[in-house]
């Protein structure tokens, strides 16, 4: 938890609880504590962010008052702005199963291939509970890929769909950091059990090792560590799992494209020659490897000055656009330069969640919604 976030006081806990019980539905009857359990409160710059655990079903009962709610948190004192944040698929005021052998994961120093059989589709590939996955990558590091594939994955489960995030960055991951979720995996009869964190299931590295550990190993072993997110980790049945994939276009590229039915990859470039260039390397390695290519985001496409508004294009502009006008690609949409995301990404809560109504969540959103639509996802489907 950053500077910014800090965990609310007593004082404030006791104020911000009772308006959660004190602002019922239409009925009259319940209020959202009926329907989720509170996990924890946080205020930042006057912002509170209240996160409740519930399961999707409960969520569709809470979703009518949720503004209303946030409208009277926003009227505490201190307070100026609230969001309500859903975040957990199993029962509200149940504690997780804790079967006979479930402890905490610790890290070996994975094999050169997976251990374990694996279940296949009928084309032989891994993971057949995921009806889409999907790999979000970028020519070279540095251009907000992971931040954009996190705020994707938390857009795609706030419409509804089962999503899964899988890190597959080994030498530089950042999910922990991201999804503000450090506890190390348990493990459950031979099987990694994915973290669950903002309505998603997800696993990376990162959940493994020390934040400053280096992760100095060679090729084949970040293939076997590849491999064994694929094959160790239990994965539940899901709409949607995103890949975020290590920047470049190397082995582990092509190792998840040969074990994985990958449905399409999105890919990330700010506006700039040198960056646009490398893009275009993603998008001819995808298309050499049979993978459909679901669009180009341009990322810090602008950059708007907080005090007057005024829009200055720091790397150029339209640059992924027009690259994937050229490749005849769908072009997925510009999200902005702002503080506000790199604030929310350290502080462990997408964007798209924490400031839903902002600039830069109604990018993710619709970036989201364009990729459901592309893979013509729906919840329940």
């Amino acid at each position: 938890m950053t500077d910014f976030e800090k965990p609310a006081n007593e004082a404030d806990q006791r104020r911000i609880l009772e308006t959660l019980r004190l602002v019922k539905d239409e009925a009259g009857t319940s209020n959202v504590l009926s329907f989720a359990s509170l996990e924890g409160i946080a205020l930042r710059d006057g912002h509170a962010h209240v996160s409740l655990a519930t399961s999707r079903e409960d969520a569709a009962r809470i979703e009518p008052m949720r503004s209303r709610v946030e409208a009277a948190l926003a009227s505490l004192p201190g307070i100026t702005r609230a969001t309500i944040i859903l975040t957990a698929h199993r029962a509200p005021g149940k504690a997780a199963p804790q079967p006979q052998g479930h402890r905490p994961f610790q890290l070996e120093q994975p094999a050169n291939s997976p251990g374990h059989p694996q279940p296949t589709r009928p084309d032989g590939k891994a993971l057949p509970q995921v009806r889409a996955i999907i790999a979000v990558a970028s020519g070279k590091g540095g251009v907000g890929k992971s931040t954009t594939a996190v705020n994707l994955a938390a857009g795609l489960a706030k419409l509804g769909l089962r999503t899964g995030m899988l890190d597959a960055d080994i030498y530089g991951p950042s999910l922990p950091r991201m999804l503000g979720h450090s506890a190390k995996p348990a493990l459950e009869n031979g099987k990694i059990i994915p973290v669950e964190a903002w309505g998603m299931h997800a696993m990376s590295i990162g959940f493994l090792v020390d934040e400053q550990q280096a992760m100095i190993w060679r090729g084949p072993m970040v293939m076997g560590a590849i491999g064994q997110f694929l094959a160790d980790v239990a994965w539940p049945a899901l709409d949607v799992l995103v890949i975020d994939m290590p920047p470049g276009t190397g082995d582990a590229q092509l190792t998840i494209a040969q074990k994985l039915s990958l449905r399409g990859a999105v890919i990330v470039s700010t506006p700039q020659d040198i960056a646009l260039l490398d893009a275009r390397r993603g998008l001819t390695m995808f298309e050499r490897m049979n993978v459909p290519l679901l669009g180009v985001v341009e990322n810090m496409s602008y950059f708007c000055c907080p005090n007057c508004n005024h829009r200055t294009e720091l790397f150029g502009h339209g640059g992924a656009r027009e690259e994937a006008e050229k490749a005849n690609v769908p072009f997925l949409g510009e999200i902005p330069l702002l503080a506000d995301i790199r604030m929310s990404a350290d502080a462990g809560t997408p964007i798209i969640l924490s400031a839903p109504e902002s600039e830069a969540a109604q990018a993710y959103t619709r970036l989201a919604r364009a990729v459901a639509d592309s893979l013509r996802l729906e919840p329940g489907a």
